[in-house]
């Protein structure tokens, strides 16, 4: 028969790295065996319980011997307080995470790892990140020092960082690992695999569609799956990749989803715009094919003539200068140069956010949960976004934006017009888009709930 390279591959790491999935008393677990490990009393005496394959996501206070510590922010409530504030801050010993990541550039992942590391150590958590490509991550994150390191890899398959990891780890007493791509799992889990660490995978946009090149979408897809043999306890940003990697059979048991989250703001003061008869919006992003622009400047050709003015910022540089020269030419080509700004990289998003009628985000797919449009919600920007993955999770069609169908430009028309019909409608939406993120899409908030995964996993 011929050989399976896949497979050859799956045991050259075992026998070179040890891989393999682990509890923390060194018994193998089998893939899917559908078991998880709960400490009943201080003892740390195990209790293991069957879960069954329709069991919900855990809630706080579902590890008992789990805690985080509770920390009160009096400007920026959350939803749901601890149910039992004694047991939130029965544990003071801090937990060491390192976080490896791709720091190749700086857009929405990166900005979730920039607020974990704002916000973990006020619940016990001293996070630490290694960089595997050489990028902005380490000058742009505004992280300490002493927390963000760089070891670069050369190609996809270069494990000559790993030992460095894996010395790192060791000498810094690191007690869980988190992986956020394809890349940084696979390393990740051969530094958990030799140190017998338990590590969190992170999931935020979906592997598979990821990008328009497909055969990259299948070399990650098939890396991630790989990769996460014997990771402990996979993150989701949203409901909807969660059950995505349900249907990719992963055992719900391991499987949580915690929403992003991003820092409270002041609010625009949306009244002051209620007799503005022109409307600016804005769209921030990495700039590359999935996020849409196309699809937006087809849809600004199709507009009545009867609508308000619009016009748009692009806020944010290009994937590569080749898309941005064809972005361009569109422009040209549509006659919309004197109707769109292409404004390139700013430090103040928020700043910028702030002179927007609207947040526009025409995405084709592979949104797990956007940052941008929870920044953009932050400071009372009503959203103009598609139905993709996460965001309808975050926005309410009519309540907190509009909502459009992907690559359909007559639909994100129609949405526009529809944002821009009624002022007194829009200023509705700035204030319900305030009140949703501060109720439920905080920084502070997110990483309350990492830390309780980060409990669960070192009890």
């Amino acid at each position: 028969m011929p050989s399976n390279p896949g497979l050859e591959f799956r045991k050259e790491l075992q026998f070179r790295f040890g891989m393999g999935r682990y509890d923390r008393y060194g018994r193998h677990i089998r893939p899917g065996q559908g078991l998880t490990t709960l400490f009943a009393n201080d003892n740390m005496e195990p209790v293991t319980s069957t879960i069954s394959s329709t069991s919900a996501t855990p809630t706080p206070g579902s590890f008992p011997d789990s805690p985080v510590v509770w920390i009160p922010q009096n400007d920026c409530p959350l939803k749901h307080p601890p149910s039992n504030p004694a047991i939130e801050t029965r544990s003071t010993e801090t937990v060491r995470v390192l976080h490896v990541i791709n720091g190749e550039h700086f857009s929405g992942a990166e900005r979730v790892q920039q607020l974990l590391g704002n916000n973990l150590p006020q619940f016990g958590v001293d996070p630490f990140f290694a960089c595997i490509k050489p990028g902005k991550f380490p000058s742009m994150c505004g992280l300490p020092e002493e927390r963000v390191f760089e070891f670069p890899m050369r190609s996809r398959f270069d494990w000559s960082a790993i030992q460095s990891i894996i010395r790192f780890a060791k000498e810094n007493r690191i007690g869980i690992l988190h992986a956020h791509t394809p890349r940084s799992a696979l390393v990740t889990g051969i530094v958990a695999a030799r140190l017998r660490l338990p590590w969190v995978y992170h999931v935020h946009s979906p592997a598979a569609r990821d990008s328009t090149r497909a055969l990259i979408n299948r070399i990650n897809d098939w890396v991630e799956r790989f990769s996460l043999a014997n990771c402990s306890k996979i993150v989701t940003v949203s409901r909807s990749l969660r059950r995505e990697m349900l249907r990719q059979n992963w055992s719900r048991t391991r499987l949580i989803a915690i929403g992003n989250g991003v820092a409270c703001q002041t609010a625009i003061d949306p009244d002051t715009r209620r007799d503005k008869s022109e409307w600016t919006l804005g769209m921030v992003a990495l700039f590359r094919p999935r996020k849409g622009i196309e699809v937006l400047l087809h849809a600004l050709s199709l507009l009545p003539k009867s609508a308000p003015r619009v016009t748009i910022q692009a806020i944010g540089g290009f994937e590569t200068p080749e898309y941005e020269r064809e972005v361009r030419e569109l422009i040209h080509r549509l006659g919309l140069e004197s109707q769109v700004e292409l404004t390139g990289f700013t430090r103040d998003v928020t700043g910028r956010m702030r002179d927007l009628d609207g947040m526009i985000l025409p995405s084709l797919f592979g949104e797990g949960m956007p940052m941008v449009v929870l920044e953009a919600m932050a400071v009372g920007v009503p959203i103009l976004a598609t139905r993709v993955e996460g965001t309808p999770e975050v926005v309410r069609d009519g309540i907190e934006g509009v909502l459009a169908e992907p690559q359909d430009p007559k639909s994100l028309a129609d949405a526009i017009v529809r944002f821009t019909s009624s002022r007194s409608q829009w200023i509705s939406m700035s204030h319900q888009a305030w009140n949703r993120h501060r109720s439920s899409f905080t920084d502070v908030r997110m990483a309350q709930r990492m830390a309780r995964v980060y409990r669960s996993l070192t009890n």
